[in-house]
């Protein structure tokens, strides 16, 4: 498809669905948004038949912009990621992939602005980690969750606060930094460098204090990024794990045997911080994050050295971190229905454990004065007195 008829078919559906945070494009399929979570179908014009797979395949041609790495990477991998901007200003995420023969889109929208951790409503521990001078600290959570736009808000604030020289490796580069204070190059995967390993090696040549590395995929890129954080520099990173404790699992599971226990403990003395994210939905329309957020102490880094058990968890250790301003999500969570921004049913369904945030809700119910038993406005049944 030409750059012209794409630009019409974007601008039609964006026109439709304004608040879109998703396109998808899938043989078969109408086009969908998706919109504060949920996705929706949208009609091209007056044409309300499916795409065929041949539509979807022009469709992502144009964008990815017909680029002969990009489409052989498609064809070796069965996926390719790029950005793409609209010519109204509209920015996305861009990803193709195989699918029974065919190619699928889905396109996520990215903001047109760089974020800030206050307008994202982080906890003011986190503004500590663009304060850090070197270290590894890790923005963790589901596809979608928003770990690259608070990666984004922590080099907008060491932009803003330090002189350093920033280099950002990106799949793709999906907010453009301008130089302030600091020195940023961003390079893009495929365009600048061949994967993440390989970049970042080149990247401990470039004279960096800052290193974001826009995921840590497998046991190389782990180990160069513990390398440079153990040599003085301050590395970002993200992974696809759900919490704290499944951060630090994983990582050491990309390792085996005596590797692993050494892991352990480079792990252990280099890591900072991290960030987790959960999106859910908001009361009223839209959606909120439920963040946890761990820091570094003896005890952490003990958990990190010799693992987990039944009384010593990193939950638990989260939670008594919070005279530090660390929380858990069921912490926070309950703080967010507390403030009347998500409903008990939606803390339920996304807290980790049920039992203490049911039991964290009651609470807030019997301070605000409702009923928390489930009969509700049941009455009794009178006894039948015999005569």
């Amino acid at each position: 498809m030409d750059a012209d008829k794409l630009e019409v078919l974007l601008n039609g559906l964006l026109q439709r669905e304004p608040r879109a945070s998703e396109l998808n494009f899938t043989p078969g399929c109408l086009p969908h948004a998706e919109v504060d979570g949920s996705l929706r179908p949208i009609p091209i014009g007056s044409r309300t038949e499916p795409l065929n797979g041949d539509q979807v395949a022009r469709i992502a041609k144009g964008l990815l912009r017909d680029s002969p790495a990009l489409l052989r990477t498609l064809e070796e991998t069965g996926a390719a990621d790029c950005a793409y901007e609209t010519a109204t200003g509209r920015r996305f995420r861009i990803n193709v992939f195989r699918v029974k023969g065919n190619v699928a889109v889905v396109m996520r929208a990215l903001a047109a602005d760089l974020p800030s951790l206050k307008g994202l409503g982080l906890p003011p521990v986190v503004g500590e980690i663009a304060k850090l001078q070197q270290g590894l600290a890790l923005v963790t959570g589901a596809t979608g969750s928003g770990k690259s736009t608070t990666l984004a808000a922590i080099v907008d604030r060491i932009n803003e606060h330090r002189p350093v020289h920033v280099v950002t490796l990106e799949d793709p580069v999906e907010f453009a930094h301008p130089h302030k204070k600091a020195i940023i190059n961003q390079r893009e995967l495929l365009l600048d460098f061949s994967n993440f390993a390989d970049g970042l090696r080149s990247a401990l040549r470039q004279a960096p204090k800052v290193i974001l590395v826009g995921e840590m995929r497998d046991s190389e890129t782990v180990e160069i990024a513990l390398k440079a954080a153990e040599t003085g520099h301050l590395v970002l990173s993200t992974l696809h794990t759900i919490n704290a404790g499944q951060t630090v699992n994983r990582i050491l599971n990309m390792f085996s045997g005596d590797a692993r226990q050494l892991v352990r403990v480079r792990l252990a003395e280099t890591l900072r911080f991290v960030v987790a994210q959960r999106l859910m939905p908001r009361v009223g329309q839209g959606r909120v994050a439920a963040i946890e957020v761990m820091g570094t102490s003896l005890r952490v880094r003990e958990l990190i050295t010799n693992g987990e058990e039944a009384d010593r968890t990193f939950q638990a250790a989260i939670e008594d971190g919070k005279p530090q301003g660390w929380q858990s999500f069921d912490q926070h969570i309950v703080e967010l229905f507390r403030t009347g921004q998500v409903t008990d049913e939606t803390a339920r369904a996304y807290c980790t454990d049920a039992s203490s945030v049911n039991r964290a809700i009651d609470r807030v119910k019997t301070e605000r004065g409702e009923d928390t038993s489930d009969l509700g406005e049941l009455e009794m049944a009178r006894p039948r007195i015999r005569r």
